[in-house]
């Protein structure tokens, strides 16, 4: 028994280390990595609904939101945020400043530039301060943190695990999708965002596996707390097409605020830059409190604001300094720098200006006023997917989180001039893009590198090496008998050289000639391949597993070219 279970392992760890390999090296549609998306989502679930459950656990004892706008200057929770700025910083302080980087900025940048390999050193960072920031009702969502963990965790795994680098950039993609769907309940929006805002193209051979780990993490979210639609409250009545007119003017006025709302916030956040944590958390905590003592509804991610919107007889002035203190305390949040997500803020700030179009129209208009639902939602649709240039994902999004599909057409409708006028008007860009630009990290990648990321080295390697001693007989004997084979022998330095039999101007040289060449782990991609060979565009690499030592294969820079000829990258 002990010798069968002993034969089965060394199977497996052949397997693991061969034929596993190979196969997720192929940027194809494959069961195991489809198998593996879906075992690293539920690692990430887990994570993420522990989270969630903090969460609520605290807010159980803070009961944020119950504040009551009448009483407010009495009740000792309107000082939170200043408590969570202290929190913040004092988490900050005890991390490594080289791991200070988070949120859904940073993980782009990593998915373009790093395969989607993030530090494990940065989890306890954003699990921490982002779990501060929302118990102490900074304008902050959850996305943020949830989107940083998932990816985390998935990428961890999969470096665990040895997977090759472009299988890793899919895990992380898949432990996103995952993360977002436990938080929501939301899972083909969260395959939608992903492709939309962090990969940022669609291939069939993602689509899979990312869609398993967000069915992965509806599932737990649903086993834990429900099938919970969470806006499905929102009264919503189809409207009428005579109405239409009346939308395409609200999409300019959407289209207008969603500009000068990015522009605000990217001047804050570039400003801030330099600026010491502990000044920036702190104004930002000053900030949110002195919004907080005369407007505590425009606090936290946005339930609170999109309660005020859809209730039943809102005032105009009402919500028009709600929306503004809704603005002014997101602003100081995500632009100086307190961890969380955007698009909870978003939705209340978009479901706020819904309601104020709806009720201003209904003056000249009675009939809207009984479709203000409908209006809330268009709202939060086109804010959400003007200022982080995701229509598709908004308008999933909102069509999950209120079970209801009369918001399709309005919504698309009203998109259009929202984003016609703030993207070519305005000039407006996604905000996660001008994050980065303003953080100095790189996130552009040209379509050449971009495709030689998806493939792993085992994938083209030509696996028919010989090693040879250094021995200058043993080497040409070797060679004329090589077959086309790939010879290598590692010198007195300890360095690997390619041997090949060239013809010389001289008879008393030697044909016999080395040429020094660089090895790479056969987790890396065609791409780092490129980056070796493209210096003289000529040569090889060999590439090893595990130690330098145990050479696994060769890749030459003609193969690489056929490979590119021939349209397989």
């Amino acid at each position: 028994m002990r010798h069968r279970l002993k034969k089965t392992q060394t199977r497996w760890l052949r397997y693991q280390r061969t034929e596993l390999k190979d196969t997720l090296s192929q940027a194809k549609i494959s069961l195991q990595l489809s198998l593996l998306a879906l075992l690293f989502a539920l690692m990430a679930s887990g994570v993420i609904l522990l989270f969630r459950l903090l969460l609520i656990w605290i807010n159980s004892y803070t009961e944020t939101s119950e504040l009551d706008f009448t009483e407010i200057i009495d009740d000792w929770r309107v000082l939170l945020p200043l408590l969570g700025s202290v929190l913040i910083w004092l988490v900050a302080r005890m991390g490594s400043k080289r791991y200070k980087r988070m949120g859904i900025a940073y993980v782009l940048h990593r998915i373009k530039l790093h395969q989607g390999k993030l530090p494990l050193q940065s989890a306890p960072s954003q699990f921490f301060q982002a779990l501060f920031a929302l118990v102490t009702n900074f304008s902050v969502g959850r996305e943020g943190p949830v989107i940083h963990l998932g990816a985390v965790t998935a990428s961890v795994l999969a470096e665990k695990f040895k997977l090759p680098d472009n299988s890793v950039r899919i895990m992380c993609a898949s432990g996103i999708a995952a993360g977002i769907a436990a938080t929501f309940n939301t899972p083909l929006a969260a395959v939608i965002f992903v492709f939309e805002v962090i990969l940022r193209e669609y291939k069939v051979h993602y689509f899979f596996p990312i869609v398993l780990a967000a069915i992965c993490g509806a599932v737990s979210s649903q086993l834990v707390f429900g099938n919970i639609h969470e806006y499905e409250q929102i009264g919503i009545i189809q409207i009428p097409l005579s109405q239409y007119p009346i939308l395409a003017i609200c999409g300019v006025i959407l289209g207008c605020v969603a500009a000068l709302f990015n522009f605000s916030l990217l001047g804050v956040t570039a400003k801030g830059q330099h600026w010491p944590l502990f000044y920036r958390v702190m104004l930002a905590g000053v900030v949110t409190t002195i919004v907080g003592i005369f407007l505590p509804e425009s606090l936290g991610s946005g339930e609170l604001a999109i309660e005020q919107a859809i209730s039943e007889h809102p005032s105009i002035l009402f919500l028009l300094a709600l929306l503004l203190g809704k603005i002014i305390a997101t602003i100081a949040a995500i632009g100086l720098g307190i961890p969380g997500g955007i698009i909870g803020p978003l939705f209340g700030i978009g479901a706020l200006l819904g309601a104020i179009l709806a009720l201003t129209s209904a003056i000249i208009f009675p009939s809207i006023a009984s479709y203000i639902g409908l209006y809330t939602t268009i709202g939060m649709t086109a804010i959400m997917g003007v200022c982080l240039s995701a229509p598709l994902a908004a308008l999933v999004a909102l069509l999950e989180m209120t079970n209801n599909p009369s918001i399709i057409l309005p919504a698309m409708f009203v998109s259009i001039p929202a984003f016609l006028v703030a993207h070519q008007g305005f000039k407006s860009k996604s905000l996660f893009l001008e994050q980065l630009e303003i953080m100095g990290l790189g996130y552009k990648v040209s379509p050449l590198e971009l495709g030689l990321q998806k493939r792993g080295v085992r994938a083209l390697m030509d696996k028919r090496v010989v090693i040879v001693k250094d021995d200058d007989e043993l080497l040409l004997e070797v060679l004329k008998r090589a077959a086309g084979r790939s010879v290598l022998v590692r010198n007195k330095l300890g360095q690997m050289e390619m041997l090949q039999l060239e013809m010389q101007l001289r008879d008393h040289e030697s044909a016999l000639t080395r040429h020094p060449i660089e090895g790479l782990p056969d987790t890396a991609t065609l791409n780092e391949v490129y980056s070796i060979l493209c210096r003289e565009r000529r040569g090889e690499v060999y590439v090893y597993q595990d130690k330098t030592d145990n050479i696994v294969g060769v890749i030459s820079w003609a193969s690489l070219q056929q490979e590119i000829r021939e349209g397989q990258v």
